[in-house]
């Protein structure tokens, strides 16, 4: 398999760090690569590490999916074997659709490793931190900004689910906003699915939307843009917002009950 895969020139914050006593040290096959284990950690979550690395004399990023000792060995490698190959279809399908996603450079499911290619640029949840600490009061600017990476992120999502793909994780840790031309890419197909319901692509907005009010409350013009977009470029808009519409109910009646 040999496809293209993005991750941010500076170490990502996306995923906050966890000990849940399972084995981080980076496999032999990595660390023959000559991966530090400190230097060039790029994202922790509960379920991989993501590193930094040169692989075939490229710049790349490695999802290191580590061994969980709370499972079964057997079902563990089973369960990481699975996910992975999942994720790499994902990655490699959306790019066939035309989605700006990572470029799959090799898969190693012995040690439960998907390489890709590196890409520089910035999560966007870390452009619009900066954008707002640097916009000294220029509204407009900031706008138009927002409507631009708002349009590309709703094209991009019309297009995942137009081909029948659910990200399962859509916040702004996990687009990239690409250095040499600012488009948007999409990142981390971790929890990503095949699903035509219109439930389940609802349900990735509605976490798209909570996501960007709870990290960027002052700037939901992107999700308002993202939404006008969604409508314009999906062909299944209709009934995929009118879900969302009721998903969104629900939540806020959950909300409202405690």
């Amino acid at each position: 398999m040999h496809e293209c895969m993005n991750a941010a020139q500076t170490p990502t914050r996306g995923w906050d760090s966890v000990d849940m006593g399972d084995e981080l040290t980076p496999p032999v096959t990595l660390l023959a690569h000559g991966v530090d284990v400190e230097r060039d950690v790029l994202a922790q979550g509960a379920e991989a590490r993501v590193y930094s690395v040169d692989f075939l004399d490229r710049a790349c990023v490695v999802k290191h999916r580590f061994p969980k000792k709370y499972r079964l060995p057997t079902l563990d490698a089973k369960l990481t074997r699975s996910r992975l190959a999942g994720e790499a279809r994902a990655i490699v399908r959306a790019r066939r659709l035309g989605v700006r996603a990572p470029c799959v450079v090799h898969v190693d499911a012995e040690s439960g490793c998907l390489y890709g290619e590196r890409v520089a640029g910035r999560t966007l949840k870390e452009t619009l931190r900066r954008m707002r600490e640097t916009s000294d009061g220029n509204e407009d600017a900031e706008r138009e900004a927002l409507r631009a990476y708002g349009r590309d992120i709703g094209e991009q999502i019309a297009r995942l689910h137009d081909g029948g793909i659910v990200h399962g994780d859509l916040t702004t840790s996990n687009f990239m906003v690409r250095d040499e031309d600012g488009a948007i890419v999409v990142i981390d197909f971790g929890l990503s699915y095949p699903s035509d319901a219109a439930e389940d692509k609802g349900v990735d907005l509605y976490v798209l939307e909570r996501a960007i009010t709870a990290a960027h409350p002052s700037q939901t013009l992107l999700f308002d843009v993202i939404i006008d977009t969604y409508e314009k470029k999906s062909r299944m808009w209709c009934t995929t917002l009118n879900r969302f519409a009721e998903v969104r109910a629900r939540g806020r009646k959950r909300s409202m009950v405690g």
